[in-house]
Parts: C-alpha cells; structure tokens; sequence
C-alpha cells in the first residue's frame, strides 16, 4: 500500500469532538491507502484508532508558524477547525480581539473594558495600510477613508452580529475614528453632533435582553458626509425593523428601551414630577421582565447625559419636555384598566387615573379615549358599523396604540436627529455605516425573526457577489486564469420569500381577507411549497409552524402573530400603521445604497452566552461563523488558492531550501520560480502571479513540512558534530589521563637501589662535568677581557699624547724668542715687543693654565722676580683689557639711550593701531570673509553660514549710526515679512527652512548681544560693548524675531519628521538585515504595503541616510549646536515611539528574532551619534523604550526570577506595555527536537 506523505508520523489532525467541536491529535503510525483506522494520540495523552474514510481523511493542522495568524485566509488548510483554533488561540491565549478573514474583520466581544481605542491608537492606525497593522475595528474605519479619499467613491461598513456581540460599539468606534481623523474646519462641530446622536438612538432603540445589556433592537445605517476636503459636514440616519413589540411585552430577565428606566429613575426631579411617574417596578411596560436594574448602569446619570446630548444637538428644553410627555404617557397608557363586560364587551372606569394621565400629557379627549379603546369602526360599502371588542380584543388594541405612539415616537427623534445633522454645503462623498441584526435563530422563531432573516439573506447576496468581484480583480491583477468557483447562492431563498407568490405575497393576500387567519395562510404555504421546494419544510410533529432553509441554518417559524403584525404595516385604520411595502422599499433603498459603494464587513461575534471575559465557547462561535458567512467565505478561499506569498516573501521564507546554484541567480522572482518547481511536482497546485504566488489549499504547509525536515536534518548534523567534538575532547582528556598515570605507575616500579646509585653517580658526573666546562669559559673571558683593556689603554694615552704635544712645542719655542729678545737690551718700550707679547697672548693663556697649577704669581713677587717675563707678559695683557672694557661701557651706555627711545616711538604706533583696528574692525570680518568666498557658489546652503543675518544686522547698525528710527522701523518689518514670506512658499523645503532658521536665529542672537538683552551682554568683552547700540531698544522686535524662529522651527521639525516617518516601519521592524533570521509569515488577503516589491523598500540605511543627510543640511547653514542637537533629538524620539507603537500594534513583530534586529537597528542609530559628536544631545536615551521593549522580546520569561529581572530592567515601559509583550508567539525561538 502507498504511504500518504501528509498523514504520516507526527502530523496533526483534527477531529469531530462534542465538547469543543473539534480537538488536535497526532498520527502515531504512518496512514496508507486503504486503511479504515487512523492511529492517533490525542493531547491528553489518550491512544486513539480514529475509523476514518478514505474518501473524506480529517482535515490536518497547520504548521507552528500559522498558528496565531491574523489573517484567517492566510491558513493553509483552510477549514473550520483551522478557523476555530486560530480565533481561539489569539483571543484566549493572546488576547486579541480582532481577526481578518479575508474582507471581513471578524470582533469577537471581550465583555470587559479594553485600553485600545484611545486617540493614541486612532493617530496610529491613521494614514496606515491595513496589512501593516495588527487587525482593528479602526484599521477597516481607515480603509474606508482612506478608499473615498483615493477614489472619490463612497464606502459603506456593514456591522452585524448576534444581540450581544458588540455590533452597536464597533459602529460607534467606526464613527468616532471618523470624527477624530476628519475635524471640521466650522464652528458648528459637526463631528460632536454625529457623536452625540450614538447616546439618544442608543436610548430609544437598545434594551436589554438575555444575551446583551444594550442590545439593539432596530437597525441603523448612518450615512457621514464629506466635503471636498474630506471633511465632516453632516450626517444623515435610516433606521430599519424597529422592535415594537418590545414596548409592551418583555421576556424574563429582560427589559423595556432603556429611555423608560431613566425617565422613571428621574421621576422626583422637580421638572418631571408633572409627568406623575413613579419607580419602573410600577408600570406593566416596565416589570414584565422581572429585573428593572442592570447590574453597574445608572439609570439616573445616563438620562442627564441622554438630556445633555438632546441640547448639544440644538434640541431645545420644550422639545425634549414633549418628548419625556410620551414616554409618561405610553407607561400609563399601559396601566389602563379594562374590564369584561360579559363575554363581548369591555369597559374602562371613568375614574381610571392612568387614562386620565394619558389623556393629559396627550392632550386628548378622555372620553373618546374611553370609548375607542373598547370599540372598533367597521366601514363597509353601505354603511359604517361600530362593534364592541372582547377584553383581549381591547387589550390588543390598547398595546397597538403604544406600540404605534412609540413607533412614531422613535421615527421623530430620529427625523430631528438629521434636521440637526443637515448641512449647507454640497456633499462630495459620504460613508455610511450599518448597525444591523445579524441572523437570528431562537426556540420560538415569529414575524420579527423573519423580516430579520430575510434582510440578512439580502445582505448575504450582496457579501457574495462583492467576495467574487474582488477574488475576479485579484486575479486578473495577477494575470492568473479566473475559474468559476462553487458557491452557495441564496438567491433561491431569497425567491421563496419575495418572488410572486412568494411567502410575502401570500402573507399580504391574507390579511386583505376580512375572515384572513394565520391557519389559512400557513396551509397556503403547505400548499404551495411543501415537495414543491427544497428550501422550504413542514415540521413533521407541527401543524402551526413552518421551515425555511436559509444560508446559514435552517429556522422553524411558528405561525401564530404574522398577519396581526404584518396588518401593523398594511392598514391605515384607528392605528394609522404604515404599509408593508415601506418595509420591502426601505429595505430595496438600503441594498441599492450599499451596491453603489465600496463595502467593508464587520462581523461581531459572542464568545459565550454567560458574558464572562475572554471565554471561548467553541460551540457558539462555530454556530456563529457558519450564520456570518465567514465560513463560507473561507470554503470559497479554500477551493482555489487561499495561500498567496509575495516573491520576497517566498525567497526569505524558504532560502533554506534553496541550492548554492539557484542562489547565484540575481533574479529573486525566477529562482522562486526553479525552487518552486523543483519542490512541489503538480504544477495545478501553485500559480506565478506577477506580484504573488498563488497557492492551493495545503502546499504551504507542505512547503513547511520540507523547511522543517531541513531544518531538523540541520539541527542533527550539528548535533552529531557538537557531540562528536565533546567525545573526542572528553577522550583526549582521559587518554591525557591515563597516560600521565601509566607514568606515575611505571616510575613507581623502577625506583630501586641500583637506579638510585645510578642516578647520584649521573649527578656526581654531571656535577664536575659541569664546574670543568665553567672554569674553562671563565678563564677565556678573564684572557679577553685582559686583552681588550690593554689596547683600549693604550689607544686613550696615545690620543691624551697628541693633545698635549703641540702645546709644549709652542711654549718653548715662543719662550726661547723672548729670552734672546730680552738680551739684547730692555725693549719694554718696543711696540714690537709688545705685538710679540700680545701675538703669543694665547700661548700665553696655554701655557698660564699649565704654569699656575705648579706656581702661584704671588710667590714670584714675593720672591722679587718683578722682572720675571711671566709677570712682564700678565702685566702688558691686564693693561690692555681694562682700556677694552672702558671702551664698551661707552658703547653700551649709548646704545641703551636709542633703545629707549626706540621704545617710545613703538608705543606710539600701537596705540595708533589699535584705534583703526578697533574702528574698522566689523568691515575687516566682513570683507575677510567674502574674500574667501570669491567664488559664488550659487546654492543658498553653500553660502557663508550666517552671512545673511550678519548683512542684516550691519544695515541695522547703519540705522543706529544715522539715528533714524523711521529707517530702523521700515527695514526690520520688511525683514520679518520676507522671512515670513519665503517660509511660506517653501513650507515644504527642508533646505530653505533650515537655512533661514539658521540666519533668524544668529540675526535674533545679534540684536539680543547688541541691543540691550543683559543676559547676553552679561559675557561680553570690552570691545564687543564699544559695538552696540547706542539710539535704539529693540525689545519689541526681538519678541517678534523669537517668535518667528519659534514658528520656523516647528515647521522645520513637521518637515524632517513627515521626510522620515514613511522610513521608520519598514526600515526599524519590518527590514530584514540579520542574515538567517527571517520570521516572514504569508500576509493572506491583507498583504504588507512593504512586501509587494524590494525595489522601494525603505531599509534602516535609507534611515542613515537621511539622518545624514539632515545633518549635514544643518551643519552647512551653521545652525547653533543647541539647536540641532535637539532637532537630533526629536527625530531619535520620534523613531523610537513610532516604531514601539507600531511594535504593539503589530503582533506578527512580537518575536525573539524581530527583538534581536530591533537592538542591531539601535546599535546602528548609535553609532551614527557617536560618529556625528552628537552623544551629549541625550538622543539615545529616547531610544530606551525601544531597546528595553526589544530586550524584553528575547528574554525568558518563565520563572518568577525572570519576572523580577524584567520588573528591574524594564523601567521604560509601563505595565500594560510589558504585558503586551508577554503573550506573543514564541515559536520562531523554539529548537527543533530530535
């Protein structure tokens, strides 16, 4: 038998289970063909032999990575329990809410207050795409905007659900996103208004009933109108299937419209005590339920707020008093007493208080009143009968009458709700927004559960065909084959309701009949229908009651009550109740009106009937999505490709799988093309899109399959080497070990006494092997050492020698010259005598040093050798040297009087100097620095950085010296409105806008330094103060000047951030840049703005870039340091709170590996501070947040030590922000087990 690779070893399956509808198993023994018992393991350990057919196998789980997706169509195996599990994992386990499947989001209610509809989150998703956030009731609201801005088409979204699934608050969260992102420009707060309508219908048209404490009971479509510039100007209100019976019948545990309770709750206020009210348990149409209190609603607050929002809509006290009057009346109309008389008459007391009441507050005649409600007119052709009514008949009449008043009641406040609403201007294009009953199924099915089950069949239809139009574009987008797709059309039930004679036609046609009763009608349809049409039954065990298949389950209605409620809108008799066909019309308007736009799909579901938060019923929830369509929608995703991956997205996610030969392509989209091929064998099972691969139902998972196998065989091979290293370190060390020992162990055994004389005779021999070999080098060291100090002695008394010899030969020769000179007599006198001496001075002075050593000229005078020739020769030379001497002291005294009077004419000069300096000093800056700029370089940046404001405030110290105040005046208010002016036209210019911020700053700082500002003269130089103003105080004009540099710099910073923002998403989260931890997941029907084409993907460094970029803007215009510091530092801010808002708005980033490229991004944003010199700007500490938000993706958190740890670490984050991350999906981290 052949294996079934998908239902092999280790997959899992679904089965049928009572409890939860369906549980995970998995398969314990590979399944082939041919097999009748699947062997499975359940979760709770249970072995199971499921019996399984082999036409119909259970339907397998999707892989780890798609558990959790946020969009339902993104699944592989597309089926309930695929469905089921998904919603259940992300609203239990997540905490999520919102899911989208397909075009719908799918809301499921959470019964409890959750923080994120604040304006933080709306300012979020505003502007966004909806496959870049997380799902959200505010991401379909900008959608639909963002459609009728780009389209000028209008939008409708369509909000159903179940009483209690949270239809009424979705819609208002829809209105109020529109009211926030889309300000009037008028006085009239228009916004306010549509706002403010939400309370009053809320209070008129919602009660409570045993699934929902506000649920509403008629549908509402509000129709938002835009002007040109996509601005509120108005509103419009239609509302649907008003409950009416509700007015004067409850069931248990239920209540009356909730406007009743707030009345009689305010009953002993002063201006209502005339309306004679008292507590709700009082009044018929108010205790019927048996509960008139809803647990934590104060009746009392809600009718102030209800009374402030009638005034806040221009509905004035005497209107809002006429309309508490009906309400009083109809509560004591239902208080009437009526009275058998006999078995065909009835009566009413003419002392009854209640009618008396009514008849008051009404203003109306008491007793007509009396007599009309006991008695019916009968008009015939002949003549006009008056007949009595039975009790019952009169009691029906009475509760007709309250439901008619009410009715026209609701149908007035709502006409007045659009009078305030109404708008002067032309619509350009509206939104509307419709709060409708979603399919109903009850025990007892009646006339209301019909009219509601058959405008959401309308509505069905409608979701259909606009399913197929968008699957139909898709394609052909695409350029894929369109194929007819299957699908369950209603129209065949739509026919049996509303066709010629149909089930509506047969119903009016009754009551037209004067004996027409619900028996005979019913036996119409068994007549007409019953084997005739499949969609239509008759109850086997019921006579009174019939079965209409519709779309989403099949519906037992009980006859009884149809033609009375449906004469309710046929005859305008005593009740003036409208006709049926407003119904049918109304309902034809709707459907027409939501044809003509483009539709968005809410649907709300309710998770448990016991309103418990965040508990997940599976049997309720399955129950709703088949009734929703959500089901279907994803049956028909299912039955052609459902998986749908970008290319970048396919070649990131399964690079793995790819060879080394397939990667050296440069062509991403054709080696998805090779891969895709080579992997999955059926080419029917995939499709090349031009954008997209389109796959069938399954081959993702199967794609996941293989990236799996491929990763595990991974993991073992590294294992294996790991392991392999381990053992073979582990065995070097014990064989290390074993050697060592053996060692020990072998010299232990050879130490013997033999060894031990051996071994001190080896020390003894080594002993004077050793002293001989030393001696022997020692004595050849002494014979060198001996021998180099000989000749190096020798060398140094040779050079002393040759020093001293030519001193010696001159002594005696000069010496020997005077002593035959003097023998010739005494030539004292003899000037050649003297030239000799003064000739042989420095032989002398040789000689001298040599001769005083050994004889002192003392002991020659004292000797008497006067005429010794040493004496003679020091006496000659002593003489000479004192007339030398008097001759320089002459000559220096001389040159010390020219040196200071050279003195006193340098001080001179410089004072001199020093004056033109100061005097010319400004002009030389300035002419210095146009000098260097000779060249013009004809960009406004490139220019001297505040050259401008310098020119300025030269033409201002002009002014001061001239003294005129007129030229002063005219010159700086010409300067304000020409920046004024050039800030304007280029308010879009980063470039300009830097450049004058730079130049009104240093112009500003100038005025301040010059003009009087002590803070700033308080540093400057004596020369600086010699430049300032002397005529004029320009206080005035600084303020103005500051506040203009104010405004420039605000503009400046809206500029850099709308320049950078667009970048930060994509570039900071969504940018991959580490390799091998790519954590893309297939985007479903909601794709990423950013995964369609790599082309234009911002990246973290077109974020460098354009930070550089304004960086060297601001340097190049010289802006002041302090200011570009902390423009630096709003961007980094402004980075680093987009991309963490965004990070909590986006579970998909929520992963250890998008915390691992998050730090590596902020590494990179520090490193280009500390490349620029910007670390003392304090910009990195903005990115705390960021970082401890990143840290807190990949730490453990599983202990109570590692919630200490993040407790400590995360100061940056508040609690919610650090529970956010807590729940995110932590299967990109997982090791593979082996």
């Amino acid at each position: 038998a052949t294996a079934w690779p998908l239902f092999s070893y280790c997959s899992k399956v679904w089965i049928p289970d009572n409890e939860e509808v369906w549980q995970s198993a998995e398969i314990t023994k590979n399944y082939k063909a041919g097999d009748l018992f699947l062997h499975v393991q359940l979760e709770d350990g249970t072995e199971l032999n499921y019996p399984v057919d082999p036409a119909a196998l259970p339907p397998l789980r999707n892989p780890d990575i798609l558990v959790g997706e946020n969009d339902l169509t993104a699944l592989s195996y597309l089926h309930e329990p695929a469905v089921l599990h998904n919603l259940k994992v992300r609203f239990v386990e997540s905490k999520l809410i919102y899911t989208y499947s397909g075009i719908i989001l799918v809301a499921i209610n959470p019964y409890k207050q959750l923080p994120i509809y604040g304006d933080a989150i709306i300012h979020a998703y505003s502007g966004q795409n909806m496959g870049d956030m997380d799902p959200h009731i505010f991401a379909v609201a900008e959608e639909a905007y963002k459609q009728m801005a780009r389209n000028n088409k209008n939008q409708s979204i369509i909000v159903s659900g179940e009483s209690g699934a949270g239809k009424t608050v979705s819609a208002r969260y829809t209105m109020r996103y529109f009211a926030t992102v889309s300000k009037s420009t008028s006085n009239a707060h228009v916004e306010d208004k549509v706002l403010a309508s939400n309370p009053i219908t809320e209070a008129v048209g919602n009660a409570k009933t045993t699934r929902n404490d506000n649920s509403s009971r008629f549908g509402k479509y509000t129709e938002i109108s835009f002007d040109q510039s996509y601005r509120i100007i108005g509103a419009n209100m239609r509302t649907y299937l008003l409950e009416k019976s509700r007015v004067v019948f409850q069931s248990e545990n239920e209540r009356n419209y909730h406007i009743f309770y707030q009345l009689c709750a305010s009953a002993m206020q002063p201006e209502f005590q005339h309306l004679k009210l008292g507590s709700a348990e009082k009044f018929n149409y108010t205790r019927m339920g048996g509960n008139t209190v809803i647990e934590g609603v104060d009746d009392r607050a809600n009718m102030v707020e209800t009374q402030k929002t009638f005034a806040l809509l221009g509905l004035k006290e005497d209107f809002q008093m006429d309309i508490f009057k009906t309400l009083a009346a109809i509560l004591h109309l239902g208080n009437v007493e009526i009275t058998a008389v006999g078995d065909e008459r009835s009566s009413i007391s003419l002392e009854d208080s209640h009618l008396n009441i009514f008849c008051e507050l009404l203003d109306l005649n008491f007793d007509k009143m009396t007599q009309w409600l006991c008695h019916r007119k009968i008009i015939t052709t002949s003549e006009t009968v008056i007949k009595p009514m039975t009790k019952p008949q009169a009691v029906n009449a009475r509760d007709a009458l309250a439901k008619k008043i009410y009715s026209h009641l609701f149908d007035f406040i709502v006409e007045r709700i659009n009078q305030a609403l109404q708008f002067t201007g032309k619509q350009h294009t509206f939104i509307g927004v419709l709060d409708i009953y979603g399919f109903e199924t009850f025990d007892v099915n009646s006339f209301e559960q019909f009219c509601i089950n058959y405008a959401n069949e309308k509505l069905q239809l409608q979701f259909n065909l606009h399913v197929f139009k968008l699957e139909q574009e898709e394609y052909m987008k695409e350029d894929i084959p369109w194929t007819l797709i299957d699908f369950y059309d209603n129209q065949p039930v739509i026919d049996l309701i509303e066709a010629k004679m149909g089930i509506l036609e047969l119903l009016d046609e009754e009551c037209l009949l004067p004996h027409g009763t619900d028996e005979n009608w019913l036996q119409k349809l068994y007549n007409n229908f019953v084997n005739k049409n499949a969609l239509f039954e008759k109850p086997r065990m019921s006579n009174t009651s019939f079965i209409i298949q519709h779309f989403a389950d099949k519906v037992e209605y009980k006859c009884e009550g149809f033609l009375e409620k449906n004469r309710d809108t046929v005859y305008e008799v005593l009740m003036e109740i409208l006709k049926e066909s407003k119904f049918r019309s109304s309902l034809s308007l709707l459907m027409e009106t939501l044809n003509a736009t483009t539709p968005h799909y809410v649907r709300c579901i309710k998770p448990n009937d016991e309103k418990q938060p965040f508990e997940f019923d599976s049997k309720r929830v399955a129950q709703q999505l088949r009734a929703c369509g959500v089901l279907e929608t994803i049956r028909i995703s299912a039955q052609s490709y459902p998986s749908r991956w970008t290319y970048i997205e396919f070649f990131s996610r399964y690079s793995i799988l790819m060879t080394q030969q397939e990667l050296s392509l440069n062509d991403k989209k054709q080696i998805c093309k090779i891969v895709l091929q080579r992997l999955i064998q059926d080419p029917n099972q995939y499709q090349f899109g031009r954008t997209k691969i389109f796959f069938r139902a399954g081959q993702v998972a199967y794609l996941e399959k293989l990236r799996s196998d491929k990763l595990r065989h991974a993991c073992i091979m590294i294992q294996k080497n790991v392991r392999g290293w381990l053992q073979r370190k582990k065995f070097l060390r014990i064989k290390q070990a074993a050697v060592t020992i053996q060692q020990y162990f072998r010299g232990q055994q050879a130490i013997t006494a033999r060894a031990l004389k051996q071994t001190w005779a080896a020390i003894i021999i080594q002993k004077y092997c050793r002293g001989y070999l030393v001696r022997k080098l020692c004595q050849l060291i002494h014979v060198a050492a001996v021998t180099i100090q000989a000749f190096t002695r020798g060398f140094l008394a040779r050079k002393k020698y040759r020093k001293v010899q030519p001193i010696k030969n001159s002594y005696f020769s000069s010496w020997k010259q005077l002593l035959l000179y003097k023998k010739d007599g005494d030539k004292g006198s003899d000037p050649y005598y003297f030239t000799f001496c003064m000739s042989g001075s420095h032989i002398f002075y040789s000689f001298s040093t040599h001769f005083l050593k050994t004889q002192s000229p003392l002991s020659l005078l004292s000797a008497g050798k006067e005429k010794h020739p040493f004496i003679v020769l020091f006496r000659v030379l002593e003489k000479k040297i004192q007339n030398q001497k008097q001759d320089y002291e002459k000559e220096i005294e001389l040159l010390k009087g020219e040196i200071k009077v050279l003195k006193e004419e340098k001080s001179q000069l410089q004072q001199q100097i020093q004056q033109e300096i100061i005097i010319q000093d400004g002009l030389k800056i300035e002419v210095g620095q146009l000098t260097k700029q000779a060249q013009p370089r004809g960009v406004v940046v490139n220019t001297i950085p505040g050259l401008p404001a310098h020119i300025l405030f030269m033409c201002v110290r002009y002014a001061d010296y001239l003294n005129d105040a007129d030229m002063l005046k005219s010159f700086i208010n010409v300067t304000i409105d020409g920046i004024k002016q050039v800030v304007k036209e280029n308010s879009e210019n980063f470039e300009m806008l830097s450049f004058w911020l730079s130049n009104t700053y240093y112009f500003l700082n100038c005025l301040k330094q010059y003009s009087g500002e002590e803070e700033f003269m308080k540093s400057n130089t004596p020369r600086q103060n010699k430049n300032c103003l002397k005529h004029f105080d320009l206080s005035e004009y600084r303020q103005i000047l500051s506040d203009l540099a104010i405004r420039i710099y605000h503009q400046f910073i809206v500029v850099m951030e709308n320049n950078i923002q667009p970048m930060i998403v994509p570039g900071m989260l969504e940018y991959e840049s580490l390799q091998g931890i790519s954590g893309l997941k297939p985007t479903g029907f909601r794709k990423r703005s950013s995964s369609i084409d790599d082309t234009d993907t911002y990246t973290m460094t077109s974020i460098l870039q354009q930070l550089s970029y304004f960086y060297s803007t601001m340097c190049q215009n010289g802006l002041d340091s302090e200011l570009l510091k902390q423009a630096v530092k709003q961007l980094f801010f402004l980075i680093g709170a987009v991309t963490l808002n965004s990070l909590f708005l986006r579970k998909d980033m929520c992963s250890c590996r998008k915390g691992m490229q998050i730090r590596c991004n902020i590494s990179y944003l520090e490193e280009w501070l500390k490349d620029k010199n910007l670390q003392s700007s304090n910009a990195k500490e903005t990115l705390e947040p960021l970082a401890q938000a990143a840290w807190l993706l990949q730490v453990k958190k599983i202990t109570d030590d590692d919630a200490k740890e993040i407790c400590e670490h995360c100061t940056s984050l508040s609690t919610v922000q650090v529970m956010n991350h807590l729940f995110y999906s932590g299967t990109d981290c997982r090791i593979l087990p082996i």
